[in-house]
């Protein structure tokens, strides 16, 4: 039996006699944001309350309220590296779809109108075809042609305008689509974040990693060539690639940003996460793709995937490390052998 460790531990909780839960030292914390989270941690001990992500966020907004305007600035600007405006974002996507949904129902009002102009136009059309019928003089009809004309050509230069209008109103709804689709952060196809969003979250990780200087981890992951030859059909495809966005999603930790980059590549970013733990994830959704029974009528298909590896270097741009760790997946796709592969940057 292995002796009791009587040494004291540096974990920030601990029980005291009466089993008490007390706060001991945070190992030294020198930034004033470690200080100030202290002082959160230990308001909630104090009311009671368990320090769940929602009540520490609410506590260490309510405390902040009360400190000095520097230490506002000071703690404000390390947080701006965490923060992505999706408030502001909303507020602009929003206005950009009301306005859609303005033009949209102008081409509706112009498209009654619309309606009603060729009804009538079909109307008068009647009318002076019982005219001619009832008028035996030559001259009498000319003069209903005529009439009938005039209605024609200015009927006509309403419904010209009207539909220049609708065409206007249409380039403008199709712009705002466009708008709204570049704006978009989910790939409903797969389920997941699209492309866009990746790079935007990676972008904030690689500032968060420079400032606060933790390890955080890449992963690319797309069905193996191998997997791909065995299936002609291309509904059967789209189906595995289905299953291993899902099995992403299945292993994947709320903190995870599971999207997918295109041509079913599927992307997950680990963060606070060093490769040796990556390797270890990679390894898990591997065999767990690979225990998933996948089935094309009566036949069994064994998936297979190749996983990329990178660790978040705040030294490289966005564009190297996306680039660096597809490559490392497509070496893993070329060694069978391995189940994944590691970047070299």
């Amino acid at each position: 039996m292995e002796q009791e460790d009587n040494k004291p531990h540096n974990s920030p909780l601990c029980l005291d006699s009466n089993n008490s839960i007390q706060i001991s030292a945070l190992n030294d914390p020198t930034s004033d944001l470690e200080l100030f989270s202290k002082e959160v941690l230990t308001a909630l001990i104090a009311d009671n309350l368990p320090p769940t992500p929602n009540n520490f966020s609410l506590y260490f907004d309510r405390i902040l309220e009360d400190k000095s305007e520097s230490l506002k600035r000071q703690i404000g600007s390390i947080l701006e590296l965490e923060e992505n405006n999706d408030d502001e974002k909303n507020i602009a996507l929003e206005k950009t779809l009301k306005q859609g949904f303005s033009s949209v129902r102008g081409i509706l009002q112009l498209s009654t109108t619309l309606y009603k102009n060729m009804t009538l136009m079909e109307k008068i059309l009647d009318k002076r075809k019982d005219e001619v019928k009832n008028t035996p003089s030559m001259a009498a009809v000319n003069d209903i042609l005529v009439s009938l004309s005039t209605d024609v050509g200015k009927l006509g230069g309403i419904l010209k305008k009207q539909v220049s209008h609708m065409k206007e109103l249409y380039d403008e709804t199709a712009t705002i689509v466009r708008q709204v689709e570049n704006e978009t952060i989910f790939d409903d196809q797969y389920g997941v974040y699209n492309k866009r969003y990746l790079i935007s979250k990676l972008t904030q990780e690689v500032q968060l990693v420079m400032e606060f200087h933790h390890k955080s981890s890449l992963v690319f992951v797309r069905l193996s060539d191998t997997t791909l030859s065995i299936i002609n059909s291309e509904k059967a495809k789209q189906l595995m690639v289905r299953t291993v966005a899902r099995l992403l999603l299945k292993t994947s930790r709320r903190s995870d940003t599971v999207a997918h980059y295109g041509d079913g590549m599927f992307a997950m970013l680990l963060k606070h996460t060093d490769i040796v733990n990556a390797k270890r994830a990679a390894q898990r959704l591997f065999d767990l793709v690979a225990s998933t029974n996948f089935f094309l009528g009566e036949q069994e298909v064994t998936l297979r995937i190749a996983i990329g590896l990178s660790e978040i270097n705040p030294q490289k741009s966005v564009e190297h490390i996306l680039t660096c760790t597809l490559d490392a997946m497509e070496a893993a796709n070329s060694e069978h052998k391995n189940h994944y592969m590691i970047c070299n940057d």
